[in-house]
């Protein structure tokens, strides 16, 4: 390599470039597992979210758009859903066995709810995105006309 670069060298920018090759063929189980630990989809590597629930964009590692799978309203029905269907039992069980007034169960249950919620939202919405990953569902794009 010379010292001059011309335009067939490429100047080293110290940025990673996505490699296409990373990504595996969809499969249900795959996505969900990738998804759910909140890494890409395509191909497990990159960081799914930055943040608490804003999705990256484009994979650093291997460049999937995953900003592409809907995610909005799905995610937060799975995390209701299991939530509910986690800690009523325990609250039907808590009831039946200790006499406590209302007010208490109330105070004591709203705060579990909510940090339950809290802590299981960004990997259902992971799971939805690699659920969407393995089907091919994606955002309609607007087309112009």
């Amino acid at each position: 390599m010379s010292l001059n670069p011309t335009a067939a060298e490429p100047l080293f920018t110290g940025v990673p470039v996505p490699d296409a090759t990373l990504r595996s063929p969809p499969a249900l189980l795959t996505g969900l597992r990738r998804g759910i630990s909140r890494t890409c989809p395509a191909c497990g590597q990159g960081k799914l979210f930055n943040g608490y629930l804003a999705v990256c964009p484009v994979c650093p590692v291997c460049g999937n758009d995953n900003e592409q799978y809907p995610s909005d309203d799905f995610g937060p029905y799975v995390t209701i859903f299991l939530v509910l269907h986690l800690m009523v039992p325990i609250l039907v069980v808590a009831d039946r066995t200790w006499d406590m007034s209302v007010w208490f169960e109330g105070a004591f249950a709203i705060p579990i709810f909510l940090l339950a919620t809290l802590a299981l939202l960004p990997f259902a919405k992971g799971g939805v995105i690699g659920f969407a990953w393995a089907f091919g569902v994606t955002r309609n794009q607007a087309t112009d006309m």
